[in-house]
């Protein structure tokens, strides 16, 4: 009986050690989408010998894919920095 209980605390004890914790990969997931996001909103025709896409000028897709990409790599960052709060048993 006293076996299972500390095979138990082991197995939390290994998964309470992880360097990233649950909140730092939901924010890695955020930033994730932030960058598809961006790449997405910067994608569209471009332009050929025979026609001129003037579309390629937009604020969407020089503005606007640009700095929303940006920002998912800086908040990738700091989703990776950021160290998971202790847990009261880790505390003691």
């Amino acid at each position: 009986m006293a076996t299972k209980n500390l095979d138990k605390k082991l197995k939390r004890n290994q998964f309470e050690t992880l360097p990233l914790g649950r909140n730092n990969f939901i924010a890695m997931a955020v930033a994730g989408a932030m960058i598809i996001i961006g790449f997405l909103l910067m994608l569209g025709g471009s332009s050929s010998e025979e026609a001129f896409n003037p579309d390629i000028f937009s604020t969407r897709r020089i503005v606007v894919g640009p700095v929303i990409t940006f920002l998912g790599f800086v908040a990738m960052a700091i989703a990776v920095c950021f160290k998971p709060k202790a847990t009261k048993e880790q505390q003691d």
